[in-house]
């Protein structure tokens, strides 16, 4: 998702409360609402169909696939983000009874966007990586073929990069497969692998 200029204080709380009366999504950064614009088409796509593999593996399995409505907390930041696919396992565990909250996602992704690349690549990163649940983070592109997947190795985090249509991407906390061209299915894009 993109995200607008305006931004207001509010404590965590404050922002809760308001987040859940908005028409509209607003991440939260610190003390600063952060508004979610719209996505394109091809964002839309990426994301609907990564969520519909992951939901179709899932079925029967003790972890829950969630789209970009589902909200993270990120306490040690003071920070609450809308990951556009996210999955949690075993007993998802949530802020308060609302559950509209996770607090242990296993796996976040991420579909750039112009505006948010930047930010998904670097601090927001940051800020997931201090989760304990969680094991693997994506960052797919919407322009072109290309998902970069990170995976928790102790205290690093291993980088490996997947360019072709014919790539599968393997999520191992998850015991689920994301094959390029399935999630790039309904895009126009060029591959990058010769």
């Amino acid at each position: 998702m993109s995200s607008a200029a305006a931004r207001t204080y509010l404590t965590p709380q404050e922002y809760i409360s308001f987040e859940r009366k908005a028409t509209t999504k607003h991440e939260y950064l610190k003390g600063q609402i952060i508004a979610m614009s719209g996505a394109s088409r091809a964002h839309s796509f990426i994301t609907g169909d990564i969520f519909g593999e992951l939901r179709d593996q899932l079925k029967g399995h003790k972890c829950e696939v969630h789209s970009s409505d589902m909200r993270v907390s990120i306490h040690s930041t003071n920070s609450y983000f809308y990951p556009d696919v996210v999955v949690a396992c075993e007993e998802p565990r949530f802020e308060d009874n609302v559950f509209d909250t996770l607090l242990n996602p296993r796996v976040v992704i991420e579909v750039l966007s112009p505006s948010t690349e930047m930010y998904d690549r670097g601090e927001k990163f940051e800020f997931y990586k201090q989760l304990d649940s969680l094991q693997e983070y994506l960052l797919v592109s919407q322009d072109q073929v290309s998902v970069e997947h990170y995976i928790r190795q102790k205290a690093e985090w291993v980088k490996t990069e997947y360019q072709g249509l014919s790539d599968v991407v393997s999520l191992r906390s998850i015991d689920c497969e994301l094959c390029l061209q399935d999630i790039y299915s309904r895009t126009e894009l060029v591959s990058n692998a010769s």
